[in-house]
């Protein structure tokens, strides 16, 4: 683990390649596992204020489970999460015409429709934030689903770190992410990549 402005980062962030494949794995991790994606409390009135726009594009059973249960449940570990639909799909999945799944959410950000991006945890998604003692860390979620992604990743040479840029800025900032470049730089002149 490295700490970068005193946040824990796991070297497989700088080590590990991956580049999202969505035509080859047709974005199984939005309708895969056995919960929905983990959501920050203060992430849940961003969600809430998108229904109104959403609402008609969202399918009968994913208005229904939202009606019944919210945009979020408590899953079995007692972290917060997406709503799903028959036990897997997120309520905000949606496919396009070719079977590969979306996500409402960041499509409609996108348009400029609404300002909530997505949670978090599906922007940063293969890694995920961990509360150790107080302190945040990263560290990096192996799944099956994403072979194609580590595949095309190691294809393209990029590391996960630069991969998740964006979200990685989104959530730590501008100057935070140069100084994971910087650490990239140094491990790699060091002969640990």
């Amino acid at each position: 683990m490295l700490e970068i402005q005193d946040i824990l980062v796991s070297l497989d962030i700088f080590t590990q390649h991956f580049c999202c494949d969505i035509p080859t794995c047709r974005g199984a991790c939005c309708i895969e596992g056995d919960a929905g994606a983990p959501v920050a409390p203060d992430e849940v009135a961003q969600i809430e204020q998108t229904l109104e726009i959403l609402w008609d594009e969202l399918s009968p059973a994913a208005q229904e489970v939202i009606k019944q249960q919210g945009v979020t449940y408590a899953d079995p570990s007692g972290e917060l999460v997406t709503s799903i639909v028959d036990g897997k799909d997120c309520v905000f999945a949606t496919h396009d015409e070719n079977g590969v799944c979306r996500c409402m959410l960041d499509k409609a950000y996108r348009q400029q429709r609404i300002k909530f991006q997505k949670p978090i945890s599906c922007h940063l998604y293969p890694v995920r934030l961990k509360d150790v003692a107080g302190r945040t860390a990263l560290n990096y979620d192996r799944w099956d689903i994403c072979n194609c992604a580590r595949k095309l990743g190691k294809q393209l040479a990029l590391p996960l770190y630069q991969f998740l840029k964006e979200p990685l800025i989104r959530r730590f900032g501008q100057a935070w992410w140069n100084e994971c470049d910087t650490a990239y730089t140094e491990l790699k002149k060091a002969g640990y990549i």
